[in-house]
């Protein structure tokens, strides 16, 4: 699906000289430098306390640095307003959550065209004719096009996950981040998930963070972001 994003460039992510805390002295994060090519499938690893949850709050720009620049699709976050930032993550970046975060009085339909209902960059990015048409294309490439009139409470939780991967690309975002989407799943469904997740997003050619705390995950993606308890982040090619 080949669509022009705001601020397209090499680099989908870039932080330089980042420095975040909660408490003053104490911080959190401390990134010297960090790119994320465009389109490459990056796994993001950190024990608990690391500050994964916090670098994806700055990443998609919930949250701003104290020191140093966040870029993310060639847009300086720390320069734009905090509605500026909303625009952006609501138009530019699809969202995977770990407890997928699916409305629940909505229908798998509304849940999946929900995206372009609130942001209209992603509706005219999508490549239907209709948003109807969009929404049944997608859903039938996920399998799920026969639920598209039920209740999401009524879903799988393996369908669940398709609906929220259909929820996170729609539209074409450039982004998509994954937030432990695969925390509570056996290992077949697992690895199900991000056979079918990296298949869509290669399709797509956004650039998937994907945030886990099992290691043994990074060998489904191009490389590996490390956030050690010592809050220096650092990327390294995956085995």
């Amino acid at each position: 699906m080949p669509n022009s994003h705001v601020g397209s460039n090499t680099n989908a992510i870039a932080l330089n000289d980042v420095r975040f805390s909660y408490t003053p002295g104490h911080p959190i994060l401390r990134i010297p430098s960090l790119e994320v090519p465009s389109g490459r499938r990056i796994f993001l690893h950190g024990p608990s306390g690391s500050g994964k949850t916090t670098l994806l709050s700055l990443i998609s720009g919930i949250l701003t640095p104290q020191q140093g620049t966040v870029h993310v699709l060639g847009r300086d976050l720390t320069r734009l307003s905090p509605s500026a930032r909303d625009t952006l993550r609501g138009s530019e970046i699809g969202y995977i959550f770990q407890s997928f975060n699916l409305i629940p009085y909505l229908t798998v339909r509304e849940n999946i065209a929900l995206p372009c209902h609130l942001h209209a960059e992603r509706h005219k990015r999508i490549t239907s004719s209709t948003l109807a048409e969009e929404v049944r294309r997608i859903a039938t490439r996920l399998d799920i096009h026969a639920n598209l009139d039920a209740p999401v409470t009524h879903l799988s939780t393996g369908q669940q996950q398709r609906v929220a991967i259909a929820r996170a690309i729609i539209g074409s975002p450039a982004l998509v981040i994954a937030d432990e989407p695969t925390s509570s799943l056996d290992t077949d469904r697992r690895d199900a998930f991000l056979a079918l997740l990296t298949e869509v997003i290669g399709e797509t050619r956004a650039t998937l963070l994907f945030v886990s705390h099992d290691r043994s995950l990074a060998t489904h993606f191009d490389q590996t972001l490390s956030l050690p308890t010592i809050n220096e982040a650092t990327i390294q090619d995956a085995a």
